[in-house]
């Protein structure tokens, strides 16, 4: 357990305690992990409207003109791909042919891009990067001046759109524009989230950070709108079959593996490209799946995963009850025997066999 007194506090950490927040050290910060019950988070978002801080999360920003070059060496995606106000999701490969961490890059011009990366890899992603920075891009570190809120939900365009004057409706997913939210200047508004249940990222400056939070729930109440926790947010993602950093992928596990390949392109050469190009050129021995629970059981992370003679063939990585399909659901990576959807296997629960079947992704 993190030393509560180490811990790092995000701007309204005090706002949330308030708000009755059950906060649990996630990724050396204090946070929310549920306000009201993790069930009625979770379906507010998914039917409604739902409001999670995430301002844990790290941003880098990256400047000059070889920003680019920079960006396409240590990330696996084609940034090349990338236009003005397009955001594209991609990992940082390591040398040993796992991922240092998975991110989103933002182009913001043709020599300024703006880096999201997981709250406890901001060090390691940070370093990583100036490693390879043999290119004089200007990097800046701006996670510790910035908040992040994802406003989740099909309703959650109807009420950031009541706080500025930024068209919303054209947006594509995976888009960004910056404007005035709630007179709140130079916020990021951004048509993503790791939720599957649409809606947007704002990314604020900490002064303005309480003026933006009480603004969107001032806007929300027509709708319900509620504060949702990390407790929800891994659940909502697990039904969509989101990667998980230090679950589903790691320093250990390729992109291919993991069923990331689209953002894998070998368009272009980048750090150990040539391993993951041959895995996906010769196949894989192992690899990501999701899978439904047939018998009662909860699986979780790290349980072992067996065939119908009880011999090991893989770990779960993820796993929940998942509250829209009122089922358990998981996910893990099999031997590539066992991988085909309906295939019948057994997740060890308490020293239990509890018969699951592979089954395809998302599972909402």
């Amino acid at each position: 357990m993190e030393n509560s007194q180490s811990l790092q506090l995000v701007e309204l950490n005090d706002l949330h305690i308030s708000l009755g927040g059950k906060m649990v050290p996630f990724a050396g910060f204090n946070m929310p992990v549920q306000y009201s019950n993790l069930i009625q988070e979770h379906l507010a978002v998914r039917n409604n409207v739902g409001v999670f801080d995430v301002s844990h999360m790290g941003e880098f920003l990256l400047k000059g003109e070889k920003a680019l070059d920079l960006i396409q060496l240590v990330t696996s995606n084609d940034a090349s791909k990338l236009s003005d106000g397009k955001v594209q999701y991609s990992c940082l490969p390591n040398n040993t042919g796992g991922i240092v961490d998975d991110l989103l890059v933002y182009r913001r011009n043709a020599t300024e891009y703006f880096l999201v990366v997981n709250a406890s890899n901001i060090k390691k992603d940070w370093d990583w990067i100036a490693s390879h920075n043999t290119f004089g891009v200007q990097m800046e570190n701006m996670s510790d001046n910035l908040s992040l809120f994802a406003v989740q939900g099909p309703n959650a365009i109807k009420v950031i759109q009541k706080l500025t004057e930024v068209d919303l409706g054209p947006m594509e997913y995976y888009t960004f524009k910056t404007g005035t939210v709630a007179g709140c200047e130079h916020v990021i508004i951004s048509n993503t989230g790791y939720t599957g249940a649409g809606g947007f990222e704002l990314y604020v400056n900490n002064k303005d950070a309480r003026k933006l939070w009480d603004s969107v729930f001032e806007a929300g109440k027509e709708f319900d709108i509620i504060p949702c926790g990390l407790g929800c947010r891994d659940t909502l993602r697990l039904e969509k079959g989101f990667c998980l950093y230090g679950h589903d992928i790691n320093d250990s596990t390729s992109p291919i593996e993991a069923g990331l390949g689209w953002i894998t392109k070998f368009t272009k050469d980048f750090v150990n490209s040539a391993y993951h190009k041959s895995l996906k050129e010769n196949g894989v021995s192992k690899k990501l799946v999701g899978f439904e629970m047939v018998d009662r059981g909860i699986p979780r992370q790290h349980y072992s995963i067996k065939d119908a003679a009880g011999l090991l063939i893989g770990e779960v990585t993820s796993g929940t009850q998942s509250p829209s399909l009122n089922k358990a659901i998981g996910l893990g990576y099999v031997d590539i025997a066992h991988s085909q959807v309906g295939t019948e296997i057994f997740i060890e629960v308490r020293d239990k066999a509890i018969k699951a079947v592979v089954c395809k992704i998302p599972f909402l």
